[in-house]
C-alpha cells in the first residue's frame, strides 16, 4: 500500500506517463517524478524509482542523479546520498551536485565534519569552484559549532574569491557572527560590505543586534531600513516587535503601537498570522494585558503559538489564573494541542497557585505523551513546579525519570533540597561531578543556600573557596554569588567573614550587598555597625530604609525611627507593607494610638492586604488599650489567617477577655485552620487570666494528643499559673516536678514561684526558690518575690537574710517606668522621679483620685501628704 506522500508522487509519474510522446518515460520524467518524491519526502517509492532508473540507464544523465541526489539529502538519507555521489562519475561532480550534498550533510550534526571536507576539498581542487551558495550552506554549521576559526577561514575564501559582497554569502555571515556575539565587530562590517543589501541582510542584523541584547542599534538599523527602498517583511515585523518591548517603558509601548498601525495600513500584513503572534507577545511584555487579550479575540485564525503566546504572557504578567483559564480553552479545541512550550508556561501558574492537583493532571498528560516525556524542559518545569508546592519527593521521582539530564535539571533539583536539612543534597552534589556536570552560578548559589540553612560555616568556607577558584565572584556583572556568601556567613554568626567578603566585592557591590550587610548587623544587635553602613551608602533604595526604621524600633529609639520615617517620606519614597511593620513596633514603645491609626489609613488608602500587616495592626491596637478597633480590624477582614486568629486570640488574652479568646480560637479550630505553638501560648494565657481552669487543661492537653506538639515552655508557663490562680498550687508543683530534667526551666519555676506569693505558700515558696538558685543566680526578681512572700508571713529575719544576700551579691530592682503620649509629646515616669516639670499638678490630682478610691464622700487630707512625701 502507497501512504499519502507515495500517491502524490504516483498521481505525478501517471500524469507525467500520459503526457509523454512515445509513451516511455524518458530521463526528464525521471527528474519531474523526482522532484515531487523530494517536496512530498517520499524515500521509499524514490527509492524503488533509483531501481527502475539504473536499469533503465539513466543514471548517467546529470538531471536523474541530481534529482535522487537531492532526494536523499532532502530526507536525511544521507548515507544513501554519499553512495550515489560515489557511484556517480566525477564528470558529473559540478557545483551543484556538491552543493546538493552539502545541504544535507549541513543539516545534521552527525555529519558537521563531513560538510568541512567536503568544502576542503572543493577548496583545494578548485574544480568545481565553490559558490556562494556553497559558501552560505557552510557558514551557518560554523556558526551552529561555534567555532569561530573555521568561519573566518570560509569568510577569507569568500574575500579571496570576490564571493563577500554577494548577498547570499553576506546575510549568512552577518548571522554567523551575530550568533558568535560579533555583532557590533565582525557582523556590522559583513553586512555593510554587501553591495545588495536586501529584506534578509537587514533582518539579520536587526535580529542579531536584538539577540545579542543590543536594542537601541537595532531599532536604530530599523530606522535606518525605513529610509532606503527595501521594505520591511513580517520576519522584520517579528523582530522589531521583542526590540520595542526592551526600550524604555513608555518610547518603547509608542513605538510598538505605531508598527502595530503600520501593519493594518499594509494589506501585505493583514492576514499574516506570525505578524499578530508578535504583536500579541509584544502588548504582553509591556504589561497591556488589556490590549493583547483585544487582538487575540480579534484574530480570525490562531495556531499553536498564539495560544502558547497568551499563556505565557498571562504568566511572565502575574495572572496565574487567567493562565490556567486559557489552557483549559485551548485543551477544548481539537485542532490545537499544547507542546513543551505550552507547559514550560503553564506549570509556573500552577507552582504559584499552589494547584497540586491541577500540576499532577498536567503530569499525566506529559507521561501519555512519549515526545513530551523525552522533553528535558517540560521535566525540569515540573521538578520546579514540585519543589515550589513542597513536595520534593515528586521533584525528585521527576528528576529520575528524566534520561537526558542538563545542567538545569540539576540546579532545579538542587534548589528543591537546598531549603532543607537533608542529607540527600549532598548526594545529588556528588552525582552530579561524578556524571561530569561542572557547576554554574546557579548550582553555587543553591549550594550556599543549603549551607547557610543547615548553619555549617565550614561548608560556606568550602563553597567560597571553589567559587574564588573557579573565578564565580567576579565573572559576571552580577554579584549574586558574593550577595550569597555575605548573608551565609551572617547567618552563621561570622560577621567578620561577612564583612571581608563585603569588602572583596568593592566596585561589584549593589544595594543588595549594602542591604545584607546591614540586616546581618541588626540581627546580631549591632545597631551602630549598620548605621555606619548605612552612611557610607552611596544610594539607597526602600529595604534599606526599612532596614534602618527597623533597627531604630529594635533598639528601643522611637524618636530615631520617626524622624527617619519622616526623611524617607521627604524624599518621595511610598512606604509599603514592610515600611508600615516596622513603624508600628514604635508606636507601641509610645503607645501613640493617633499615630497607629494614621498607619492603618494609609494601608487601606494603599489597598495593602498583606495578612501579617493586618495582624501587626490588631496586635499595636490591642497593645494600646485599642482592643476595639482591633475587633472591628479582625471582623472586616475577609480572608483571616493563622496570624491574624493568633494576634486577635493574643489580644484578648492581653485585656483579660477569656471567654472572647476562647471562643475565636474554637470558630478557627471547626473553620479546619491548623493552630501553632503561638496561638495554643496566646489561648492559654487567656484562660489562665480568666480562671478557666478546666478549658485551658482541656485545649493543653489536645496540643499533644491531637496535633502531636511538644508543649513549650511558655505553655507551661500558662498551664503553671492557670492552676495557681484556681488555688491548685500543690497540682502545679507536680506538674513542674514530673517534667523531664532540663525541660523545667528558670521561666517555669520562676512562674511557678510567683503563684506561691500570690497564695502565701511559704514552704512551697522557698523549696521552689532553693530550685530557681541553683538555675538562675543573678535574677534580682526571684529574691524581690521570696521577700515578700517571707514578708507577708512576718519572717522578717528570713526578710532581713535574703536582702544581705542581694547586697552581696550586687543586685539592684530596676526602678518602674511608664510613659504616655499625650498631643505627639511623650511623657516617661520613673518610680521616685521628681523630675517631671508638671509633677505639683500630677501628685495633686494622683492625691484626689486615691482619696476617692479609698473613701469616696470624705477627702483625706492627711493621707494625701503622706503619699506626697511618699513620691518624693
Amino acid at each position: 500500500m502507497l501512504d499519502r506522500a507515495d500517491s502524490r508522487a504516483w498521481d505525478a509519474i501517471v500524469n507525467c506517463s500520459a503526457s509523454s510522446s512515445g509513451g516511455e518515460l524518458d530521463y526528464q520524467l525521471f527528474a519531474s517524478v523526482l522532484k515531487s518524491c523530494a517536496a512530498f519526502s517520499s524515500i521509499k517509492f524514490g527509492s524503488a524509482l533509483h531501481g527502475r532508473i539504473c536499469k533503465l540507464g539513466h543514471l548517467s544523465c546529470q538531471y536523474v542523479s541530481k534529482g535522487l541526489l537531492n532526494l536523499y539529502a532532502k530526507c536525511g538519507a544521507l548515507s544513501d546520498s554519499k553512495k550515489l555521489f560515489g557511484e556517480v562519475g566525477d564528470c558529473q561532480h559540478d557545483a551543484v551536485f556538491h552543493n546538493i550534498l552539502l545541504s544535507g550533510f549541513a543539516g545534521s550534526r552527525k555529519y558537521e565534519a563531513e560538510t568541512f571536507q567536503l568544502f576542503t576539498r572543493m577548496h583545494s581542487a578548485n574544480q568545481p569552484k565553490p559558490t556562494s551558495v556553497t559558501i552560505a550552506t557552510v557558514v551557518p554549521v560554523c556558526a551552529r559549532m561555534g567555532d569561530l576559526y573555521a568561519g573566518r577561514n570560509v569568510h577569507c575564501y569568500a574575500i579571496k574569491s570576490g564571493l563577500e559582497t554577494h548577498t547570499l554569502v553576506g546575510n549568512a555571515l552577518v548571522s554567523m557572527y551575530a550568533k558568535l556575539g560579533l555583532v557590533s565587530t565582525d557582523a556590522y562590517a559583513a553586512f555593510d560590505s554587501i553591495i545588495d543589501k536586501d529584506v534578509v541582510s537587514w533582518n539579520a542584523v536587526i535580529a542579531g543586534f536584538s539577540e545579542n541584547k543590543l536594542m537601541s542599534d537595532a531599532f536604530r538599523l530599523f530606522r535606518l531600513m525605513q529610509e532606503g527602498e527595501v521594505k520591511p517583511n513580517y520576519a522584520t515585523i517579528a523582530n522589531i516587535l521583542p526590540v520595542c518591548s526592551s526600550l524604555y517603558k513608555d518610547s518603547g509601548y509608542c513605538f510598538g503601537k505605531e508598527i502595530h498601525g503600520y501593519v493594518l495600513r499594509s494589506n501585505e500584513f493583514l492576514r499574516d498570522l506570525s505578524i499578530y503572534n508578535a504583536l500579541v507577545s509584544f502588548y504582553l511584555r509591556v504589561g497591556q494585558i488589556e490590549a493583547a487579550e483585544l487582538l487575540f479575540h480579534r484574530m480570525e485564525f490562531r495556531d499553536l503559538v498564539s495560544w502558547n503566546a497568551i499563556i505565557g504572557g498571562y504568566a511572565s504578567n502575574g495572572k496565574w489564573s487567567k493562565a490556567l483559564g486559557v489552557f483549559d480553552q485551548m485543551l477544548d479545541l481539537d485542532a490545537v494541542r499544547p507542546d513543551s512550550v505550552t507547559f514550560v508556561s503553564v506549570l509556573p501558574a500552577c507552582a504559584q497557585l499552589r494547584d497540586l492537583r491541577r500540576g499532577r493532571e498536567i503530569h499525566g498528560y506529559v507521561l501519555r505523551n512519549p515526545f513530551l516525556c523525552e522533553d528535558t524542559s517540560v521535566s525540569n518545569a515540573l521538578m520546579n513546579f514540585y519543589a515550589k508546592c513542597e513536595d520534593v519527593k515528586a521533584a525528585y521521582r521527576t528528576f529520575s525519570m528524566t534520561d537526558r539530564r542538563d545542567l538545569i535539571s540539576w540546579n532545579s533539583i538542587l534548589d528543591a533540597f537546598a531549603g532543607r536539612s537533608d542529607v540527600q543534597f549532598v548526594h545529588l552534589i556528588e552525582l552530579m561531578f561524578i556524571e561530569g556536570f561542572v557547576p554554574d552560578s546557579i548550582t553555587i548559589l543553591s549550594v550556599i543556600q543549603y549551607c547557610e540553612n543547615v548553619l555549617r560555616e565550614d561548608k560556606v568556607k568550602e563553597t567560597h573557596g571553589y567559587s574564588i577558584r573557579n573565578h564565580f565572584l567576579h565573572s559576571t556583572d552580577e554579584p549574586r554569588v558574593g550577595n550569597a556568601l555575605l548573608a551565609a556567613y551572617a547567618q552563621c554568626g561570622n560577621l567578620d567573614h561577612s564583612f571581608k567578603v563585603f569588602q572583596t566585592m568593592s566596585e561589584k557591590r549593589n544595594l543588595v550587598s549594602f542591604n545584607s550587610m546591614i540586616s546581618g548587623y541588626l540581627n546580631f544587635g549591632l545597631h551602630a555597625d549598620a548605621y555606619a553602613i548605612f552612611s557610607s551608602m552611596p544610594g539607597t533604595d526602600l529595604t534599606t530604609w526599612n532596614l534602618m526604621v527597623r533597627a531604630y524600633a529594635e533598639n528601643e529609639c522611637p524618636d530615631q525611627a520617626l524622624s527617619l520615617f519622616h526623611k524617607l517620606l521627604a524624599r518621595g519614597s511610598k512606604p509599603d507593607e514592610v515600611s508600615l511593620m516596622s513603624l508600628l513596633p514604635v508606636c507601641a514603645q509610645i503607645a501613640s494610638s493617633k499615630l497607629l491609626k494614621e498607619c492603618h489609613a494609609y494601608a487601606i488608602r494603599s489597598c495593602f492586604n498583606d495578612p501579617r500587616l493586618n495582624g501587626a495592626l490588631l496586635d499595636v491596637y490591642a497593645k494600646t488599650g485599642s482592643i476595639g478597633y482591633a475587633e472591628k480590624l479582625f471582623e472586616s477582614t475577609q480572608h483571616k489567617d493563622l496570624i491574624l486568629y493568633t494576634s486577635m486570640v493574643g489580644g484578648y488574652a492581653m485585656h483579660g477577655m477569656g471567654n472572647e479568646a476562647v471562643r475565636v480560637f474554637s470558630h478557627m479550630i471547626e473553620l479546619g485552620v491548623k493552630p501553632d505553638n503561638v496561638i495554643f501560648t496566646a489561648v492559654l494565657s487567656a484562660c489562665s487570666h480568666s480562671g478557666f481552669i478546666d478549658k485551658g487543661l482541656q485545649i493543653f492537653d489536645s496540643l499533644e494528643k491531637v496535633y502531636g506538639m511538644r508543649p513549650t515552655v511558655e505553655q507551661y508557663c500558662c498551664v503553671v499559673d492557670l492552676l495557681a490562680r484556681g488555688g491548685r498550687i500543690h497540682d502545679a508543683y507536680t506538674l513542674v516536678s514530673g517534667m523531664s530534667k532540663g525541660a523545667a526551666n528558670a521561666s517555669i519555676w520562676g512562674a511557678l514561684l510567683g503563684a506561691c506569693k500570690t497564695h502565701n505558700e511559704v514552704e512551697l515558696g522557698k523549696t521552689v526558690a532553693d530550685s530557681l538558685f541553683e538555675m538562675e543566680a543573678n535574677d534580682v526578681g526571684n529574691y524581690v518575690v521570696l521577700s515578700n512572700i517571707f514578708a507577708a508571713d512576718e519572717r522578717w529575719e528570713k526578710v532581713v537574710e535574703i536582702r544581705k544576700l542581694m547586697k552581696a551579691r550586687d543586685l539592684k530592682k530596676p526602678a518602674g517606668c511608664s510613659w504616655i503620649d499625650v498631643e505627639r509629646r511623650e511623657n516617661v515616669f520613673v518610680s521616685g522621679d521628681m523630675a517631671h516639670p508638671q509633677r505639683n499638678h500630677i501628685y495633686e490630682v494622683l492625691i484626689t483620685l486615691d482619696s476617692q478610691i479609698k473613701e469616696p464622700r470624705q477627702v483625706d487630707q492627711q493621707f494625701g501628704l503622706q503619699l506626697l512625701d511618699c513620691h518624693k
